[in-house]
């Protein structure tokens, strides 16, 4: 999934962004077991989404230095799980380094058609992706559901367990193909890069 979504970006590296998807995946299955809880991560293209975005408390990564805050060392990874009960966003670097936390995206909703029922994070993730060459990752407080946004547009849902794929109704606009992983327990839902795909 990572390397189809790089694959339409500039200094986009599959494996940073699969590390970022599965961080949020593992929030989201924290989530059902615990109180729910949402995130938000926006990767790359991070001199922009640093000037579109302000801190909301004093920043936690402040005065780290990058070496320290690899997203892909297992370490970082536990910290940011913890982080992600703050309110705001995760700006991460093209190349996998998380440069700050509890960020306040400055969102416009002009030109963005989100589905009812999506909230602030859905509304600031799809803004920043449109308003930058970043992606933005969700992970929904309400419904537990991952979602990536490009370009201002949703184009994957991943739900933790496998799920009836006729019984999903996916918000993704335009054709998509459902993908089950069982070994990962997942079903993940892809907006179609070819339009003859179904």
């Amino acid at each position: 999934m990572a390397e189809r979504i790089c694959r339409t970006k500039a200094n986009c590296i599959p494996e940073v962004l699969e590390t970022v998807v599965e961080i949020a995946v593992s929030i989201a299955r924290q989530s059902q077991d615990q109180r729910r809880r949402g995130a938000l991560f926006v990767v790359g293209d991070e001199e922009q989404v640093l000037k579109k975005s302000i801190p909301l408390i004093l920043d936690p990564l402040a005065g780290h230095p990058k070496e320290a805050k690899d997203i892909r060392n297992a370490n970082v990874q536990g910290t940011i799980k913890e982080l992600a009960k703050l309110d705001g966003a995760f700006i991460i670097s093209a190349d996998g380094y998380v440069l700050s936390a509890a960020r306040y995206i400055e969102a416009s909703y002009r030109n963005i058609n989100l589905p009812l029922g999506f909230g602030s994070r859905h509304m600031a993730a799809a803004s920043i992706s449109r308003d930058t060459n970043a992606i933005a990752i969700v992970v929904s407080e309400s419904d537990g559901v991952v979602r990536i946004f490009d370009n201002g547009e949703l184009i994957a849902e991943i739900m933790s367990g496998v799920w009836e794929l006729d019984k999903i109704k996916p918000h993704i606009r335009g054709k998509y193909e459902r993908i089950i992983n069982r070994e990962q327990n997942m079903t993940m839902i892809l907006k179609s890069s070819d339009p003859k795909e179904e």
